[in-house]
């Protein structure tokens, strides 16, 4: 059953206009009648006039509104400027509500315009069904009929000019949760290397877990794409590198490598260059986003390290295609691992601690429990070291001056990171990203 309506009065054809108080009532009451109690929350998108109020947009649909007691507090105008701006608005609104199943009543005109809006700025988390604002006059319109897959038949050009007003509107929003922060290792060299860490503040996400820098988007979370991109053009803008050039791991939890200008594999947990001006990077929310860099080489690389990449070792298969490919000398490598769960929270069921155990006994703590704290900072640590990395070439939570740490603990400090292991399956996540300099 259908938990919202969105009415669209943005941009009606002139037969319309006319009589557009008359529309809002014929599709109010078909609302009312039909709906099951209490009746659907209700959102009526119209276009702002430029200079005017937006109260005096609502106030102007009272007549029509007046009627309708039982929707009073479930029904709300929203006036914008753009069609973008009323619509982002709106999904504020439903995921407030945590509401998903929508159905959108409109003239027929804008139903290809308004699919385009809505690819891009919602998910597949949300359904949607469309019905012509002319003939909404019917009980059965409000029931979700099956998804219907047509064409898109818009022409490129109004496509773009979509997408255009979508990244304006977005780029207009004001930073959430604070200032956007970056964490950056003493260890690399500042002259040679841009590089960092991303933190969960200054960025665009409202949704609690996803609040405010979410570096990810699918069709599981309801941050779409376009707002992750935002994110992200904020990251690069404050540190200086191209968005446009940003290369991020194809997450397996495995240990294949992707080499920059060669065949880039469907899945992939490591990422190697000596391109200038290539940015790669590694995801991390509880998994550790692990970089690396040779001053000698002017070579990098990214890799993601959860659980079962560190035993599948996918740090030093990072290396090791370093060495291949740039001639890399395994002991000019620096290695800097990022915010991720601490042995601290960890934990992990006895027969995967055991693996860890096998590695050090110090990287399990209540080896002998049914849930036992691992840490897979050290485990990191050891295999690199077994590997040929100094260890003085590695950064950790081992720091001395905890002044120099950038390997928090994520799942310790929710106002600074995302983390899997505490907020559940709709999680957000953080980054850490390398680049040689010009």
């Amino acid at each position: 059953m259908v938990e919202a309506v969105l009415i669209d009065l943005f941009s009606l054809p002139a037969d319309l206009q006319n009589n557009i108080h008359g529309l809002l009532y014929n599709t109010l009451e078909t609302i009312e009648k039909c709906s099951s109690i209490p009746a659907p929350f209700v959102y009526v998108m119209c276009c702002q006039r430029q200079g005017g109020e937006r109260n005096s947009e609502q106030e102007s649909f009272l007549p029509a509104l007046r009627d309708f007691q039982s929707l009073k507090k479930r029904l709300e105008v929203v006036p914008a400027l753009t069609t973008a701006a009323a619509l982002y608005t709106i999904k504020q609104r439903l995921d407030e509500k945590d509401l998903s199943i929508i159905k959108v009543i409109l003239p027929t005109l804008r139903k290809d315009l308004m699919k385009v809006y809505i690819d891009y700025l919602f998910t597949a988390v949300y359904q949607f069904e469309f019905e012509d604002l002319q003939v909404a006059s019917d009980c059965k319109n409000l029931q979700i009929a099956e998804p219907r897959s047509e064409e898109q038949i818009l022409p490129t050009q109004d496509v773009a000019l979509i997408r255009s007003e979508i990244q304006m509107y977005l780029e207009s929003l004001p930073s959430l949760k604070g200032e956007l922060i970056i964490l950056k290792s003493s260890l690399i060299p500042d002259d040679i290397f841009l590089h960092g860490f991303t933190t969960r503040t200054g960025g665009i996400s409202y949704i609690p877990t996803l609040s405010s820098c979410n570096l990810f988007s699918s069709s599981k979370r309801r941050d779409p794409q376009v707002v992750v991109k935002e994110n992200l053009r904020r990251i690069a803008s404050a540190a200086g590198f191209n968005p446009e050039t940003f290369h991020r791991v194809k997450t397996d939890h495995a240990n294949a490598v992707c080499i920059m200008g060669k065949t880039e594999p469907d899945s992939y947990d490591g990422i190697v260059t000596n391109q200038k001006g290539v940015t790669i990077a590694a995801p991390g929310a509880d998994c550790i986003p692990v970089l690396f860099a040779d001053p000698v080489r002017k070579a990098c690389g990214a890799a993601h390290s959860g659980w079962k990449g560190t035993l599948l070792g996918v740090s030093m298969a990072t290396v090791n295609a370093m060495v291949s490919e740039y001639g890399c000398n395994v002991k000019d490598i620096l290695v800097v691992l990022g915010p991720s769960v601490g042995p601290c929270c960890y934990k992990l069921p006895h027969e995967s601690a055991k693996e860890f155990h096998r590695i050090d006994p110090k990287c399990v703590r209540l080896f002998d429990s049914a849930s036992s704290y691992v840490d897979i900072r050290r485990a990191t640590r050891i295999l690199l070291e077994s590997g040929g990395i100094l260890p003085e070439n590695i950064q950790d939570d081992s720091v001395t001056d905890q002044n120099q740490n950038v390997t928090f603990c994520t799942a310790c400090h929710p106002d600074k990171f995302y983390s899997h292991f505490r907020d559940g399956t709709n999680f957000g996540t953080q980054i850490g990203f390398i680049s040689i300099k010009d």
